[in-house]
């Protein structure tokens, strides 16, 4: 009987351990995409979910020479010393995973170098498989860069737009102020260690009151803004009428001048007079360089006085009596809070909202290092942690950590040429814009663009989450 019953546990061993064999190796079907910088979960599993603790898996890249080794989990621990030295303490298996049949291999800090093909291999005592992992690395750029270069002899002005450091190749267009594409004329990408750089240039023969150039990689797009006028045109006209009209000037008193030298053999003093006449014509063309950025200011027409509301701030904030500056108060308690208050994020708003048209402020940050600010809905809830992103009615950009960066859906990163001391914030209502630059550089910062608001907006500033050591304030000005 005895043997009877260990026969039948063999027969029933063997039939499970011949069930367990049977496994196919899975990964996903479409392209995995990576962002440059942050973490990826490249998947792995086997079908039935069986466990893999007692089965050698191996992630290796098949599209480098020789296969290199990417990770390495056998007899039960990981093995890396033949890993390669670009992936080294940047690979992760989840163990309790691998009790589930789920051998996905977690990859830190992203680079561009580790795009291409990876090999999830499982083996088993008597079955092996594989299934193969593509992963495509995505870079944002830097923010596209508008540049004048002037006017041709029809009076149309040459813009150029550039942009650098993406992965893959990025898409650029221009959009006029309703958001209809313009045809680019000439187009460029080129490709070195940095990623793709793109250059778009487009000529305009009458004006219009925003010009967007717009740089899109699937969920990214960076956007540069150029506010353009009649009188940009006009004043250009009227320049080229008056250089045309010296330069016609400078060239019959240069024939008088040589009648003259030539018949009064007075050369030297004759080339003085050809000098001095050159040279006022070269400062005339140099005043003429400086009408286009001075055309390019942001106008400030829609300047608005914006006065804090104390009864919103966070209780540890300290609001000046003229509602012009916030700091922190350094206190673990304050005024008593209300339910209108922020109680975790330091942020107070504005007294009044705008619910149409265009407005604009500018706070100074100078000397702070940890803000927020923008606009935000009235309704927004303004207790507990928040993500500050358009989904919940916050449209912002901050200073966190020494980096600078504005929220979608995502955190996205700014790269700034120059350290803001001053941020103009603009604001079209209707056409669903939001627009930060850098008052004192006149560079763009970051855009909201083709956004739906449907209550009023109120001016929104912060000094950080929970708290800040910073005793610099924040101030809206009004110069």
């Amino acid at each position: 009987m005895m043997k009877f019953i260990c026969l039948t546990l063999l027969i029933i061993n063997g039939i499970t351990d011949s069930i367990s064999e049977q496994y196919k190796v899975v990964g996903p079907a479409d392209p995995v995409f990576a962002v440059a910088g942050e973490d990826v979960i490249l998947p792995c599993s086997i079908k039935p979910n069986i466990s893999v603790v007692d089965m050698r898996v191996e992630w290796f890249r098949s599209d480098l020479k020789d296969s290199q080794l990417v990770h390495l989990y056998e007899d039960h621990e990981d093995r890396n010393i033949e890993q390669i030295q670009s992936y080294r303490g940047r690979t992760k298996l989840n163990h309790p995973e691998l009790q589930r049949g789920d051998a996905s291999l977690k990859l830190s800090s992203v680079r561009v170098s580790d795009e291409g093909l990876y090999k999830c291999f499982i083996q088993s005592k008597s079955r092996s498989d594989d299934a193969t992992v593509n992963v495509s690395v995505e870079v944002v750029g830097r923010p596209p860069v508008i540049t004048v270069d002037g006017f041709d002899h029809s009076g149309g002005l040459h813009l150029q737009c550039e942009s650098e450091g993406w992965n893959p190749e990025p898409d650029l267009e221009w959009l006029d102020s309703e958001g209809v594409s313009l045809s680019s004329e000439t187009t460029e990408m080129h490709r070195n260690t940095e990623g793709f750089s793109v250059k778009h240039t487009i000529t305009l023969h009458h004006s219009d009151d925003k010009i967007h150039c717009r740089v899109k990689l699937r969920h990214h797009m960076l956007e540069a803004l150029i506010i353009s006028s009649s009188n940009m045109f006009h004043s250009w006209r009227t320049s080229v009428i008056v250089i045309s009209v010296f330069v016609v000037l400078s060239v019959i008193a240069g024939i008088l001048i040589a009648v003259f030298a030539h018949k009064n053999r007075e050369h030297s003093q004759l080339q003085n007079e050809k000098r001095r006449l050159q040279h006022e014509r070269d400062q005339l063309l140099q005043s003429l360089k400086t009408i286009i950025p001075k055309a390019l200011t942001h106008s400030r027409t829609h300047k608005v006085n914006v006065i804090l509301d104390a009864d919103m701030a966070h209780q540890r904030l300290i609001v000046s009596d003229d509602g012009k500056q916030v700091r922190n108060g350094n206190r673990e308690t304050g005024v008593n809070g209300g339910k209108d208050r922020f109680d975790q994020y330091l942020g107070v708003l504005g007294k009044d909202g705008f619910s149409s048209g265009c407005f604009y402020f500018e706070v100074q940050v100078k000397g702070q290092t940890r803000w927020y600010l923008g606009v935000t809905r009235a309704s927004v809830s303004r207790k507990g942690w928040i993500r500050l992103s358009p989904m919940n009615g916050y449209w912002t950009v901050g200073l966190k950590n020494g980096k600078y960066r504005a929220r979608e859906s995502s955190y996205v990163s700014l790269s700034l040429s120059v350290n803001p001391q001053r941020v103009g914030v603009f604001v079209d209502y209707e056409k669903g814009l939001v627009y930060f630059y850098d008052v004192e550089s006149m560079s763009h910062i970051y855009s909201y663009t083709d956004q739906s608001f449907d209550e009023k907006l109120y001016p929104f500033v912060s000094l950080g989450y929970l708290y800040n050591t910073n005793s610099a304030p924040l101030i809206i000005c009004d110069d």
